[in-house]
């Protein structure tokens, strides 16, 4: 049997419940909704437009072909920046680990603005025009990318298993920031190793 305590302890609960779903859509105007995860992604394919097939063992004066992308899932457009980049074991990558990119220079680059959701997709062409070799050392002279040449001056020396000169060809990504009014390193980075071969 019920007594009056119950009632009041049942009315109270109910009055309560009652509350929170007649508020609930005002409380949607009040509090931020759940965004979920913000990222940009970025990726480089190969020749065939699938995750392998890589350049790799390269040589003078022959075209290579990569596809390089850009996803945007930052829940609003987005205006990057794609910086392409050449290196030699030496030389340093972007470090991610305290998010600066590398302080080398930029070779080219491409700005685009991507929606929220898109994928920005290109092709990409290089070639290694001038290549001079001497005892156990390689200096790339120049280089080309999508037909602009550069002058790179990359030396590089036989690795300890004497099995060729690596490079690396990377990309970072940079995203606009509205608050600071300028680009910014996105913490992204992906990149490929090349041997240059002796033939």
């Amino acid at each position: 049997m019920l007594t009056l305590e119950d009632c009041g302890t049942i009315f109270l609960l109910v009055s309560f419940l009652g509350a929170l779903l007649i508020s609930s859509p005002a409380l949607s105007f009040i509090l931020p909704p759940r965004t979920g995860e913000q990222f940009s992604e970025l990726y480089v394919l190969g020749p065939n437009h699938m995750a392998e097939d890589y350049p790799f063992n390269v040589k003078e004066n022959e075209t290579y072909r990569l596809y390089l992308g850009v996803g945007n899932h930052m829940k609003s457009s987005a205006y990057y920046i794609i910086y392409v980049k050449f290196r030699n074991c030496t030389e340093p990558l972007p470090n991610t680990t305290d998010g600066t990119p590398s302080p080398l220079p930029a070779l080219y680059e491409y700005r685009v603005i991507i929606p929220d959701g898109e994928v920005w997709e290109i092709s990409i062409t290089f070639s290694f025009l001038s290549i001079l070799r001497l005892e156990n050392k390689c200096l790339v002279k120049t280089l080309s990318i999508n037909d602009a040449i550069f002058a790179v001056n990359k030396p590089a020396v036989k690795d300890v298993n004497d099995t060729g000169y690596y490079y690396q060809l990377f990309v970072e990504l940079w995203i606009y920031n509205v608050e600071s009014g300028s680009f910014e390193f996105h913490n992204r980075f992906v990149g490929i190793w090349l041997n240059i071969t002796d033939s």
